[in-house]
């Protein structure tokens, strides 16, 4: 079967340049909605309905990538990536998979409700809600949602063609954006944030399928295709597994740990960190990877160099000053955006503001993906859970939440060993050009030190 031709005119630079224009535009605008809608949400519910969303959006999400075998790598990274039968098969695979994951939110949804008649749970954490088991369940009809996807945005993905893919995305948000605003002001209710979610995933999809260019997609099972899916996914599964648990365990201590306001409260702090660390995720996923996938594919490993220094560059001089201006003032903006029942955050938001230092390194992962040694990235994310799993309990025990904070923002710093060892057996590390990035974390707690005094003046 002939291939898709998806491939855009232009050079790669051009291409990587068009498609970071279109994915900081969506960025922008996406965490503009993003923050705004929890803006106006914080002031029509309760802390305690953002508590309960943090531990079934953490379910939904540990599911998802508990059982992520890259099938979005795959097709940019592969050879067979344009190639329908391959497609077909990944995208057969996928819906499979949506479905398994919703069985399984419903037997963790009956388990939660199990456990409360149980009364397994202290009676104040959030783990005892009694609206948790349905609001798991239900948002768990997303993983079907998700499955259903067409891979129509992964190709346009690999050959860095993403203007529509943005709009998609986009206009998913905005649908969820405008039910999650239109319910939460008349009900004021937990489910205007479930559905809402709903909503913003079946657009997606709906729009995947019938605004995007190319054939559509059927049910095919290809075993060749198959074989290189699982080849190619096996370590993309096992770094997944101990990424999530790495990435969402403090949510699972904390929802044992603390109250569901408090952890509102927290889930403030984390939802404006997130924003920034899912921008970056998405644009390195979306444009770096393609590209360094293309320079992999085209045998050019000087070329290969030269794109992750230049993308290394701007990445690190952005997350080195966001992680300085965030460590002064962050209880600043907190207390701009919130009223007093999230003041809270502030503290905790300076803390985990520390994590950026060390995310800069997720473009290494892109690289190591395109080489194919996707053994690396597992072993990234398993010092990560090892670190994380055993730090938490101990400083929840000697100095409570508090000292725990200090732990989730720091567990990621020992992977800078690997992530060394790993970039100069590449030939990509560089001590000087690592060591002269710095100045940027110190201006970044400058501009924050001299804002917050700003405006503490007046």
């Amino acid at each position: 079967m002939p291939s898709i031709d998806v491939q855009a005119a232009g050079s790669l630079r051009r291409r990587a340049i068009g498609a970071g224009a279109w994915n900081l535009l969506s960025l922008l605008a996406s965490q503009g909605m993003r923050l705004g809608g929890n803006l106006v949400m914080a002031r029509l519910l309760v802390p305690e309905m953002f508590g309960i969303m943090v531990i079934a959006t953490t379910v939904s999400v540990l599911l998802h990538l508990l059982s992520d075998v890259g099938l979005r790598q795959n097709i940019v990274q592969s050879p067979r990536g344009d190639d329908p039968t391959f497609l077909n098969t990944a995208w057969t695979v996928q819906i499979i998979r949506g479905f398994s994951l919703f069985g399984m939110t419903l037997l963790l949804a009956l388990a939660a409700w199990l456990a409360q008649l149980a009364q397994l749970w202290p009676a104040d954490s959030t783990y005892a809600d009694p609206q948790l088991p349905l609001v798991l369940a239900v948002t768990g009809l997303s993983a079907i949602i998700y499955g259903l996807q067409s891979t129509k945005l992964d190709i346009a993905v690999r050959a860095l063609q993403q203007k529509r893919v943005v709009l998609v995305d986009l206009a998913s948000q905005l649908v969820g954006l405008v039910v999650m605003l239109v319910l939460g002001y008349f009900t004021r209710s937990i489910w205007s944030l479930v559905i809402a979610g709903l909503a913003g995933a079946l657009t997606g999809t709906l729009l995947g399928h019938l605004a995007m260019p190319g054939p559509a997609n059927r049910l095919q099972w290809d075993q060749t295709a198959l074989a290189e899916l699982v080849h190619f996914g096996r370590w993309i599964l096992l770094s997944s597994m101990v990424g999530v648990l790495a990435m969402y365990g403090d949510r699972m201590w904390f929802g044992g740990s603390m109250t569901a306001a408090q952890l509102g409260v927290y889930s403030i702090a984390v939802l404006i960190l997130g924003s920034i660390q899912t921008g970056l995720l998405k644009v390195v996923g979306s444009v770096a990877l393609p590209a360094f996938s293309e320079a992999t594919r085209d045998g050019d490993p000087e070329r290969l160099k030269k794109l992750y220094l230049r993308f290394r560059l701007l990445v690190d001089l952005a997350m080195l000053f966001a992680c300085g201006g965030f460590l002064t003032a962050s209880p600043l903006l907190i207390g701009w955006m919130y009223d007093e029942r999230y003041a809270g955050a502030g503290t905790m938001l300076a803390i985990l503001s520390l994590s950026f230092f060390t995310l800069r390194y997720t473009l290494a992962h892109q690289v190591w993906i395109a080489l194919g040694h996707t053994k690396y990235q597992a072993m990234d994310n398993i010092i990560r859970l090892v670190t994380l799993w055993a730090g938490l309990p101990l400083l929840l025990a000697l100095g409570g939440t508090q000292w725990a904070i200090w732990g989730v923002a720091l567990h990621s710093f020992p992977t800078l060993v690997l992530i060394v060892y790993v970039n100069c057996k590449l030939g990509m590390f560089s001590l000087k050009r690592e060591l002269i990035v710095l100045p940027a974390l110190g201006v970044g707690a400058l501009c924050g030190v001299l804002l917050t005094d700003f405006f503490n003046w007046l």
